[in-house]
């Protein structure tokens, strides 16, 4: 091991005095604090291994084939587009691709050390030029691309291959700015001052920062959900904006040099936008209307936070790029009024919208959920009036009863999930009895979750579930069994897939424990135990804190013992979308629990729901489909959706990019797109709302066929 410590220096040293830049990475060296792993890193890795082999749903033995998972994931994690590591690097350190498993299993995390040590000489190598390569605007005129997917490119195999690389990439981002409205001095000065700030966060990289990326290209060998939070990571996970109270209502996250949304608080003024999603990147805030733009690439969490935090009533912008889109790519602006963030607001609501159709006229009731949410403290405390889904839902049933709908159609569309057992309550609102999801625990036991509320039904008439590919989780549960008992329609499009069940383990008490018992083990055995002792110490007085773990630890299976995990739930009249499974949606994850099944549970279908009658309603929709301008335009726009993303090459033309993020005329005669010879809707109101929604639109045309046919 020595010798092999002593070769990845050197190798160090030979690879970054190679680099062109070598005289800044020579000058930076004396300066830069080498990273080693902390004493505590090696007791938290045990611990964390140990957890995994008993409690992981996924029994992964760590061997060759994880290690090599590791090791891609590592380096991948460490220079994602390929603009900093050599071929010839990789081909040297691919030598030690399949004994990262035996490192793992004794403590040794000198590899991840040594290779970020590369990867921190070499950015920084590469970052202090950025200024050099800008010296003269670049010809916009001229016709060439840049290739934005990364996977599509193999590595550079020498400096000017690189060297091209990151022309390209500094000219396609200086073009997005350009097209935006900035001169050339600007956008060098815009340039300059992002990548310097991500030089500074280079820089300032610690110890744990290092484990926490190691420990993460481990843990994604398991599935995408279980990661490793170090302790400043678990500290800025759960900051969250509303918080403050009065803000935008996200949970943010950092991930290398970009503030990413790790969920969207249902109800905020985010979700009512609509337009800001989990995983999305967030590189750009202003203030007001009006105010300028500052790029937040590479700054903290907690400065990025402060920006976007703000008091009720006023603006924020927010420069947005989606999580399916490259780094290259021409953000998003996104104007949010900030709000206060109120229970009231993540709450169901319900509303009745009238359409006539023909000489009849439907009175269809519409329930948004934003989340299965539950009072925990207030249920817990025997609080009479606590608040839940199925309270709240049961309430607004008994209210739309009174006002003689003629259908409910529950909307889960970006419903990302919540509480289990109020997604096993909510269906009990409207299926007699019986199980309503299974869940496979680690120990490969199966647990039947059934409605316990004897019977009671609270709506037994016409029911529609409208959901979209952000509808994940307790939202499948629920979708997936009224969908099972054939209770009721399920359109939209396919639902996340996500079928798993996570849990937060904090490292400090297992940690502690298995301190004491090596401390025993050592003493019995005449060993010193003074480094022991002292992060034992350290743990019990609050001087050293440790992470946590997300972990999976079960998966959901359907009452049919289909599982939900990738496949999601698939609606019965799937309507035009955009997301390819592949791209978008669990399907699309690395290392993904795969799709299964166990024995069915017994349970007995309403039926109320034919095949004959699905038949009859997916006509209706392929006719709509054909005649209704919305449904129209909403195809035609899905289709140039998909066109655009399968080229993952960019011009670097001004005129071809300019036309390319051209918005397409927006048609404002909504008199001529809300009707047509079937359908009305009573109010102006209800026809600017259906006209911008075609989803909604076309939920509730079917279930109103849906209704005259109960009636007939």
């Amino acid at each position: 091991m020595v010798k092999r410590l002593v070769a990845l220096a050197v190798l160090v040293a030979v690879f970054v005095g190679s680099d062109a830049s070598r005289t800044f990475a020579q000058s930076s060296a004396d300066t830069l604090e080498v990273l080693r792993p902390q004493p505590e890193h090696e007791n938290s890795l045990f611990v964390m291994l140990n957890l995994l082999n008993q409690y992981h749903y996924r029994k992964l033995p760590v061997n060759d084939s994880i290690s090599g998972v590791i090791f891609d994931n590592y380096v991948s994690s460490l220079d994602p587009n390929k603009l900093y590591f050599l071929k010839s690097e990789i081909d040297y350190f691919s030598k030690y691709k399949f004994q990262l498993d035996n490192d793992l299993q004794t403590g040794n995390l000198d590899f991840a050390y040594q290779l970020f040590g590369l990867y921190r000489e070499k950015s920084l190598s590469r970052l202090q030029s950025i200024e050099e390569d800008m010296t003269s605007e670049y010809n916009f005129e001229k016709e060439e691309t840049y290739e934005t997917d990364s996977d599509k490119l193999d590595w550079a195999t020498n400096y000017e291959e690189l060297n091209e690389r990151w022309r390209k990439l500094l000219k396609s981002q200086a073009l997005n700015l350009k097209l935006s409205g900035k001169e050339w001095e600007d956008i060098v000065e815009l340039l300059n001052k992002r990548y310097q700030r991500i030089s500074k966060a280079i820089y300032q990289y610690k110890s744990e920062d290092v484990f926490q990326l190691y420990m993460n290209s481990f843990t994604r060998a398991f599935d995408p959900h279980t990661s490793y939070f170090s302790p400043i990571a678990k500290e800025n996970f759960q900051i969250e904006m509303s918080l403050s109270l009065e803000g935008i209502g996200a949970r943010l996250m950092q991930q290398l040099d970009y503030t990413l949304v790790a969920s969207i608080v249902p109800g905020g003024p985010a979700f009512k936008s609509k337009k800001l999603k989990k995983d999305d990147r967030i590189v750009g805030v202003a203030q007001g209307r009006e105010g300028d733009f500052q790029d937040v690439i590479g700054w903290r969490l907690d400065d990025v936070v402060q920006k976007i935090r703000g008091p009720k009533g006023s603006v924020v912008r927010l420069l947005v790029l989606a999580s399916e889109r490259e780094v290259t790519d021409l953000p998003d602006t996104l104007v949010i009024v900030r709000d206060k963030i109120k229970l009231e607001e993540q709450s169901a609501k319900a509303e009745v919208i009238p359409i006539t159709d023909g000489n009849q006229t439907f009175n269809l009731g519409v329930i948004n959920l934003p989340s299965f949410y539950i009072d925990f403290e207030g249920r817990s405390s025997g609080a009479k009036d606590y608040r839940s889904t199925t309270r709240d839902v049961r309430e607004l049933i008994k209210d739309l009863k009174k006002q003689n709908v003629d259908g409910i159609l529950m909307d889960l569309r970006y419903n990302g999930g919540g509480s289990l057992q109020e997604a096993i309550d909510l269906t009990g609102l409207f299926i007699p009895r019986g199980p309503v999801v299974q869940v496979r625990n680690y120990d490969q036991s199966v647990d039947k979750l059934e409605d316990e509320d004897n019977g009671t039904v609270a709506y037994d008439g016409p029911l529609a579930v409208l959901v979209n590919r952000y509808s994940a989780s307790a939202s499948e549960i629920f979708s997936g069994a009224i969908q099972d008992y054939n209770r009721g329609i399920i359109v939209g499009e396919n639902s996340f897939g996500k079928g798993t069940v996570q849990n937060l383990i904090d490292l400090g008490r297992p940690v502690l424990n298995y301190m004491n018992r090596m401390i025993a083990y050592r003493k019995s055995a005449s060993q010193d135990v003074a480094d022991l002792e002292l992060i034992r110490d350290q743990l019990r007085s609050g001087d050293l804190t440790l992470g946590q773990v997300k972990m999976t630890l079960a998966k959901f299976y359907r009452v049919t013992g289909s599982s939900t995990q990738k496949t999601g739930v698939a609606p019965d009249i799937g309507f035009p979308t955009p997301f390819d499974p592949s791209e978008f949606g669990e399907s699309s994850r690395e290392n993904s629990l795969p799709w299964d099944e166990i024995t069915s549970a017994s349970f007995q279908p309403t039926n109320d729901i034919s095949e004959e009658l699905l038949d009859q309603l997916y006509r209706l929709y392929q006719n709509h489909l054909n005649t209704d301008p919305d449904l129209q335009k909403l195809a035609e726009d899905v289709e140039k959706m998909k066109e655009e993303e399968t080229s993952s090459m960019v011009s670097l033309n001004y005129n071809i990019r300019k036309d390319e993020n051209e918005p397409e005329e927006q048609d404002n005669d909504l008199s001529t797109t809300i009707q047509d010879s079937e359908v009305q809707f009573t109010t102006e109101e209800n026809r600017e709302k259906l006209s911008e929604d075609p989803y909604l639109k076309e939920a509730l045309r079917l279930l109103a066929e849906l209704s005259r046919s109960k009636v007939g």
